[in-house]
């Protein structure tokens, strides 16, 4: 059992608790029981797994599907258990895995989001997490935006983070320009444009594109859509967040989907 914090490894995987160290050692957290679980259940790749005695005890059938499926597993005390972990009360596991190649392709079918200088860990998830439950293809993030791996992004996608293709453009300009050749409408919402959501045809593929809390999409990106649509307020409300946005487009898309078959 590990119990110093001092030791190699609890210090190594203490260090992943920010960006740049999950940047240049190329791992992340993995950290509670529903998240490992969600792993397991894709066969997701572990590298290292630790765990207190006590939740070794409780889980003995996923504790042995991790060891399965990791380089690396440890029983761990409780305090090393509570200073590897990002949460205050954390549940008796946490596990790290490569980040790999977040630049792979997103396939250009169906629905596709596109996500611009989207800031809160919250949000990204919560984004992830509607667009998994709505049978979206797959998930673009600038890469000024939040890490996709951040521990609050996984934690906020109650898990979905592994069922949905995610990947960093590099350049979203390109990346419209990519969805377009392929096919795609691309669908941006603007407060002042003459269509609301619910007139766009969502039965053509489609790329959505949506931007940061603040700002909002840049003139450049908004100005590439082939189609900008508007979600109706009521006088005296600015904005919707970002993640509400995106689940009102994607279920009145598959709204429109599900009622034409």
């Amino acid at each position: 059992m590990l119990t110093s914090l001092q030791n190699t490894l609890v210090k190594q995987i203490r260090k992943l608790h920010s960006s740049k160290e999950r940047h240049k050692q190329d791992l992340f957290l993995i950290e509670g029981t529903h998240l490992v679980e969600e792993a397991v259940s894709v066969n997701y790749p572990l590298e290292v797994v630790c765990c207190t005695s006590a939740w070794q005890a409780a889980n003995s059938s996923l504790w042995q599907q991790v060891c399965n499926l990791s380089e690396r597993a440890e029983t761990v005390s409780e305090e090393v258990l509570k200073a590897i972990a990002t949460t205050v009360q954390p549940d008796g596991i946490v596990a790290t895995a490569k980040r790999g190649d977040r630049t792979l392709k997103v396939p250009f079918t169906d629905i596709v989001l596109a996500l611009e200088t989207i800031q809160d860990p919250g949000n990204l998830g919560t984004i992830i997490r509607t667009a998994a439950a709505a049978g979206v293809s797959g998930l673009w993030v600038s890469e000024d935006s939040v890490d996709l791996d951040n521990p609050k992004v996984l934690r906020a996608s109650a898990g979905q983070w592994f069922r949905l293709a995610t990947a960093v453009s590099p350049d979203l300009r390109t990346t419209v320009q990519q969805s377009q050749e392929e096919g795609m409408q691309v669908v941006a919402t603007l407060p002042n444009a003459s269509l609301t959501y619910w007139e766009v045809d969502w039965c053509k593929p489609s790329l959505i594109l949506l931007g940061n809390e603040g700002a909002g999409l840049s003139t450049e990106l908004t100005a590439m859509a082939d189609v900008q649509v508007k979600i109706p307020l009521q006088p005296g409300v600015e904005s919707l967040n970002v993640a509400i946005c995106a689940a009102l487009m994607l279920y009145e898309a598959q709204r429109q989907r599900n009622y034409k078959l």
